[in-house]
């Protein structure tokens, strides 16, 4: 590929954000499939052929004589109808179709941005990470869906490859931002503190601990284990933590699979993470900063409160499907907009550098 260009990057930049917009629309398909169940409704993967659902009843028997052949058809829904099983695909369906969108949308602007020559040659490298990061976020999606397909009592996919394919996509997401950030911010907007930078990084990397736990909670559905706030089950710490049933919970799967103790790191780790952002603006305030710094400064400390919040709507409203499901992909917007909001503050403050914008 030639590697000239004189000409603005701010179209390559827009592309960008339009992308960066359209993964956070898979991530919350992503949920939906999975607050829904949906995720193992197709057992095939068929990247081409597959961008098509069933297109008459005898397609849609056969799509669902297969599904009829795994364990979450055979414990958890036995009494599914064709009608039952055409919503569970829907969602499963048009998340793998965004998907695709999302490739397409990559592919056709970059083919035109390289006749128009647009691509810098410091664009080379980003330009690639970019397209690894979303071909292998396909691929550990589908190895997520066969952690559900090949255990015969198995009736979710493994919780622990959600949290990777949850987490990538985020990594995409940020990565996607960045490189857009990049193109577009210019040098009088970037200014360097190393203190509050190196604060924002240890913020960033507790919020990915949470989004983690956030996955887990969602894998497991932990959040039905205890439907109360401020307490959990009427307790700080419940009695019974160690053990659901006759199972006890040892080493590191008790941090990690017993719903009870997800309950308790991921409230509170977010109240953990809402008090040092509240420290973080309370020093923050006092920065005199370029234009775009002053005016987003407040931005994390909204979105922890509102994600708080909403956490705290998800929790109570367990026993309504309906409300649950669309308070819980709220929340899941809101932690979207938070890290992004942090990576933002962790841009543009920093050496100038760094900076490429045009």
């Amino acid at each position: 590929m030639k590697i000239t260009s004189n000409k603005s990057s701010k179209p390559v930049a827009i592309w960008l954000l339009i992308g960066v917009g359209m993964i956070m629309i898979q991530v919350l398909l992503g949920g939906i499939t999975r607050l829904t169940g949906s995720g193992l409704s197709i057992t095939e993967w068929k990247p081409i052929m597959g961008a098509l659902p069933p297109m008459n009843e005898h397609d849609w028997n056969i799509a669902f004589e297969k599904y009829k052949q795994i364990a979450q058809f055979k414990y958890i829904n036995p009494d599914f109808t064709l009608h039952d099983f055409k919503f569970i695909y829907f969602w499963e369906w048009f998340h793998r179709l965004w998907a695709r969108l999302i490739a397409v949308a990559f592919a056709i602007p970059f083919i035109i941005f390289i006749i128009q020559k647009r691509f810098k040659k410091e664009m080379i490298k980003p330009m690639l990470i970019l397209f690894l990061l979303g071909a292998l976020q396909g691929l550990i999606g589908w190895i997520m869906v066969q952690s559900g397909l090949d255990d015969s009592q198995r009736v979710y996919v493994s919780h622990y490859k959600l949290a990777i394919h949850f987490i990538l996509a985020l990594a995409l997401l940020c990565y996607a931002f960045w490189f857009a950030l990049e193109l577009l911010v210019p040098k009088e907007q970037v200014f360097e503190k190393k203190s509050f930078r190196k604060f924002t990084g240890w913020l960033i990397t507790l919020l990915c601990i949470q989004l983690v736990y956030g996955a887990f909670m969602s894998g497991l559905k932990a959040a039905s284990a205890a439907p109360t706030w401020p307490s959990i089950n009427g307790q700080f710490l419940p009695e019974n933590i160690y053990s659901i049933g006759d199972h006890r919970f040892s080493g590191l799967s008790f941090l990690t699979d017993n719903p009870l103790m997800l309950h308790f790191i991921h409230r509170n780790l977010a109240y953990i993470i809402a008090l040092l952002i509240f420290i973080w603006w309370w020093e923050v305030r006092k920065i005199q900063g370029p234009t775009f710094f002053q005016r987003t400064k407040m931005i994390p400390l909204f979105l922890v409160l509102l994600q708080i919040l909403l956490g705290i709507f998800t929790v109570l409203n367990v026993a309504s499907p309906r409300i649950f499901l669309w308070i819980a992909e709220a929340h899941q917007l809101t932690a979207m907009f938070l890290l992004l909001s942090l990576v933002w503050m962790i841009f543009i403050v920093r050496n100038k550098s760094l900076s490429t914008s045009d």
